[in-house]
C-alpha cells in the first residue's frame, strides 16, 4: 500500500533504522545545514531534529540522501521495476518525446489515478498568522535570509486550465510574503507569463510543504505540459492522490500536507531574489523574481517541517536526480533506440554533463544521438555530452575516461555549439540562460568517417580461463 502522507513515510524510515532523531538543541540558521551536509556526504541516515532552537515544530531533512531511501520512496526493489511498467505500456512507437509519454497506453492508467478531491483533510486542522512559526532555515552563511526549500509549488495554465506542480526555492522576506524563483524554463514561469499575455493583473498559487514521497518526487520530474504530476504520483504509487480545495484560492493541495500556503504573485512585481547557495556548489548571485503573497496558511496538527540542503555535489538531492535518470530513461531509448544506458553524473549537477552509450552501426550516427538529446526537454539544457560505445560501462567512469582517451581525437572528434539554451544556474556562461555545447564523440570510428587505420584490439581474457578460475576464486579468495 501506498504511504499516505509523510509521517507515514518516516515510520517506515525509523523501522528500517533509516531515521536518525536528533534530541540536542541546533539553530535552524546554518546549524542545521552543517550536520546534513556532514551526514549526507557520508550516506548517513535521514534526520528529524525534534527541538530546532526557538520553534516546537520539527525539522526533518535527508530523507532522500541515498539509494536505498530513494527507492523505498517509490516503494520498489529498483528503478527497472517503473522502467518496464512502462515499456509494458507503449504501443506504438512516438515521433517526439512528448508523444512517447502521451502515447503510452499509460495515457489510460494515468486517468484511472487522476487525482480525487476530499472535502475533509488533515492539512486544514490548523492556522498560522505567519511564516514565522514555521523552522525555516537559512542554509548558508551568505544567502540572502531564509529559503524554504522543499515546496511543492501549485498553479493553474490560465488557458487548459490543468493545475501544476513544481519545486521551486523561497524566499522568506516576511512573516507573509515570499519569492518565487520560477526559472525561465519551468512550467510555473509558463504559467506566469501566459497571465501576463492575457492580461491579468496575478496568478493564484498554493504552496503544500511536507507532502508524500510520490508527490514530491513527482512535483521535480521533467514532465511535459498536459501531464499532470499529481496523475503522475497516482501511476507511480498505484493509487488515487487525494487534493482538497484551498479556501482563499481556486486551486488544490495535497490532502495530507504538512503545511499549505495559499496566495498570489502579481505579474508587475518583482524583487531581489538571493544570494542562494545552489547545488551547482556556488551561490547564485541576486537577481529579480516575482513575488509571492500570502492570504492563507493552515497546518495539521503538531505539523513536520520538511526541508532540503543543496550545496557542492553530492547532496540529496543527487538521488532525486538519479531516480528521474532511470525512471525516463526507456523514454529517451523510444526516440533513439540506439542508446543502451545514459549516465548524469551527480558531480556535474545533471544540466552539465551527460554520458551516453549507443550501439553504432553508421557513420555520424554519435553525432545524431548529441542532436537529438539537445532537443528532447530538459536535456536540452545539457552543456557537455559524451558519446561512446556500447562496451563501455557508462556508470563507472573509469571506463568512461578510459574510452575518452583512447577513442576520442581532439582534432576530429569534438562538435562545438554556438550559444543555446542553458541551466539558469550555470555560472561559467557568459550570458544568463545562454552558453556554448560540447559534444565528444568517443566511439570508435568507422572507415566512412575517415578512419583508415584498424582499431587495435582491447585486451579481454579468454571465457575459458575466466571460467576456470570462476570454479576455484572462493578458495582462492580465502587467502587473499
Amino acid at each position: 500500500m501506498p504511504y499516505r502522507d509523510l509521517r507515514e513515510f518516516i515510520e517506515k524510515l525509523e523501522l528500517s533504522n533509516e531515521l536518525a532523531k536528533i534530541k540536542i538543541e541546533v539553530s535552524p540558521e546554518l546549524e542545521i545545514t552543517e550536520i546534513t551536509d556532514r551526514v549526507v556526504k557520508s550516506g548517513g541516515k535521514a534526520l528529524l531534529f525534534e527541538k530546532p532552537k526557538g520553534y516546537s515544530i520539527p525539522v526533518l531533512t535527508n530523507t532522500f540522501g541515498t539509494e536505498r531511501r530513494m527507492l523505498m520512496a517509490l516503494e520498489i526493489s529498483s528503478f527497472d521495476e517503473i522502467r518496464e511498467r512502462i515499456f509494458s505500456l507503449v504501443k506504438n512507437r512516438p515521433s517526439s518525446l512528448i508523444d512517447a509519454i502521451k502515447s503510452f497506453d499509460s495515457v489510460r492508467e494515468l486517468m484511472n489515478v487522476a487525482p480525487k478531491k476530499v472535502k475533509n483533510a488533515p492539512c486544514m486542522e490548523r492556522k498560522a498568522e505567519s511564516l514565522e512559526k514555521f523552522p525555516i532555515l537559512k542554509c548558508w552563511p551568505k544567502d540572502g535570509g531564509k529559503f524554504i526549500t522543499l515546496p511543492v509549488v501549485i498553479t493553474r495554465d490560465p488557458e487548459s486550465g490543468e493545475l501544476n506542480a513544481g519545486v521551486y526555492r523561497m524566499q522568506v522576506y516576511d512573516g507573509k510574503t515570499t519569492g518565487m524563483h520560477w526559472q525561465i524554463h519551468k512550467h510555473g514561469a509558463e504559467h506566469f507569463r501566459k497571465c501576463r499575455e492575457l492580461g491579468k493583473d496575478r496568478i493564484e498559487v498554493a504552496v503544500a510543504i511536507g507532502v508524500d514521497p510520490a508527490i514530491l518526487y513527482s512535483a521535480t520530474a521533467p514532465l511535459p505540459e498536459g501531464v499532470s504530476e499529481f496523475a503522475f504520483a497516482g501511476f507511480l504509487r498505484r493509487k488515487r492522490v487525494d487534493l482538497v480545495d484551498c479556501e482563499t484560492v481556486d486551486l488544490q493541495v495535497p490532502a495530507t500536507a504538512e503545511i499549505v500556503l495559499e496566495g498570489y504573485v502579481k505579474i508587475d512585481e518583482l524583487r531581489m531574489e538571493g544570494p542562494f547557495g545552489d547545488h551547482t556548489g556556488y551561490y547564485t548571485p541576486p537577481e529579480p523574481y516575482p513575488v509571492f503573497r500570502i492570504t492563507n496558511i493552515s497546518h495539521r496538527e503538531d505539523p513536520i517541517y520538511h526541508a532540503t540542503i543543496v550545496g557542492k555535489p553530492p547532496m540529496e538531492d543527487a538521488w532525486l536526480g538519479k531516480a528521474t535518470e532511470r525512471i525516463f530513461l526507456p523514454i529517451i531509448q523510444l526516440l533513439n533506440p540506439e542508446i543502451v544506458d545514459l549516465n548524469l553524473p551527480i558531480e556535474a549537477g545533471f544540466h552539465n554533463l551527460a554520458i551516453v552509450s549507443i550501439r553504432k552501426r553508421y557513420p555520424g550516427q554519435a553525432k545524431k544521438v548529441m542532436f537529438s538529446l539537445w532537443g528532447t526537454g530538459m536535456l536540452s539544457l545539457t552543456k557537455i555530452l559524451i558519446v561512446v560505445d556500447s562496451d563501455v560501462n557508462v556508470q563507472n567512469l573509469s571506463e568512461v575516461l578510459w574510452a575518452v582517451t583512447t577513442r576520442f581525437d581532439p582534432a576530429k572528434d569534438v562538435l562545438l555549439i554556438p550559444p543555446s539554451p542553458t541551466d539558469a544556474l550555470d555560472h561559467s556562461a557568459y550570458l544568463p540562460n545562454l552558453a556554448g555545447k560540447l559534444g565528444i564523440d568517443a566511439t570508435k570510428k568507422l572507415k566512412e568517417e575517415g578512419y583508415e587505420r584498424e582499431w587495435a584490439e582491447a585486451i579481454e581474457m579468454s571465457p575459458e580461463v575466466k571460467k576456470a578460475i570462476d570454479s576455484l576464486w572462493t578458495e582462492i579468495c580465502r587467502s587473499l
